[in-house]
């Protein structure tokens, strides 16, 4: 079941909450869609589904992150560390949906104010029914910040890279588990 998070005081800084949820994504962003295959199995799917939902795909991928619950839940607040050392922004994000499902396992967040970009970024982990397992990161987002839109066209590179490095990431894990 998706549950998005109730009508409430809103504490993201974009106003398309929820977009990652159905299609199409709104205009005026860029846009990600990224899927990276997995392996197959209930095994893979389940350990993916876990890594997903916890954040351990995310920090074995190099991000910092804080989190106020274990496992993610809708209105959960994180905050995701990019960069290296000195250089790492903070970047402040709220749990928009999740989705715990016997096929569909995942969640979206959104960005907070504080964020250099404004925007939402799904990351779903689904078994077809054959068995195969993938994983799909899918965004939208904009700049929110000098620094982001001084790079232009690198940031939306940069997404990309970080999908495919968390989708490598991912595969490893589950396959490993």
């Amino acid at each position: 079941m998706t549950r998005l998070i109730s009508a409430g005081r809103d504490t993201v800084n974009y106003p398309d909450k929820g977009a990652t949820a159905h299609r199409p994504l709104p205009a005026g962003y860029h846009h990600l869609n990224h899927r990276t295959r997995l392996g197959h199995g209930r095994g893979v799917f389940e350990a993916a589904g876990t890594a997903v939902t916890t954040f351990h795909a995310h920090r074995a991928s190099g991000m910092r992150v804080r989190a106020d619950a274990g496992a993610v839940r809708p209105g959960s607040r994180v905050v995701v560390g990019i960069g290296l050392g000195p250089l790492r922004i903070d970047a402040p994000c709220q749990v928009i949906w999740t989705a715990y499902e016997p096929t569909r396992i995942g969640f979206a967040y959104g960005t907070r104010p504080g964020h250099p970009e404004c925007g939402e970024e799904s990351f779903i982990v689904d078994m077809d029914p054959d068995g195969t397992v993938w994983f799909t990161v899918t965004a939208f987002s904009r700049p929110n910040s000098w620094y982001t839109r001084l790079a232009g066209p690198v940031v939306p590179f940069l997404q990309l890279r970080y999908a495919r490095w968390l989708g490598h990431r991912l595969r490893r894990l589950a396959t490993a588990a």
